[in-house]
C-alpha cells in the first residue's frame, strides 16, 4: 500500500517528529542524534547518515517501511506520520472505534 510520499528524508524525519508531538530537543534526546543535526537535516542541508536513519527506525520502528520505501502496512504494524496523526486525531475526538 501506498502513502503519500515526501521529497527528502529530513522533511521525513521532521514528520515523524511531529507526528510524535516531540520537539527538536526531546527528538534528539530519544533517538542520540544531536539536535543541530536534526535541524540541519529537516532544513535540508544535509541527508542523514546510515547511522542516522538506523536511529530513528530503531526508536520508531513502526515508521520504518514509510521512511525507507515510502509504503505502508498497516496489518504489520508499518504506518505513515499521517496515519498516526489522524489516530491520535480520533482518540481525542472520542471517534476512535477501537
Amino acid at each position: 500500500m501506498n502513502d503519500q510520499a515526501s521529497s527528502s528524508f529530513g522533511e521525513k524525519i521532521r514528520e515523524i517528529r511531529e507526528a510524535e508531538g516531540m520537539g527538536r530537543q526531546e527528538f534528539s534526546d530519544v533517538t542520540g542524534i544531536p539536535k543541530n543535526t536534526l535541524i540541519r537535516l529537516e532544513q535540508g542541508k544535509n541527508e542523514p547518515s546510515a547511522k542516522v536513519l538506523s536511529q530513528v527506525c530503531k526508536e520508531f520502528g513502526k515508521y520504518t517501511v514509510w521512511l525507507m520505501a515510502d509504503q505502508v502496512n498497516e496489518e504489520a504494524g508499518q504506518i505513515s506520520p499521517g496515519i498516526e496523526k489522524a489516530r491520535k486525531t480520533l482518540k481525542r475526538t472520542g471517534t476512535d472505534t477501537d
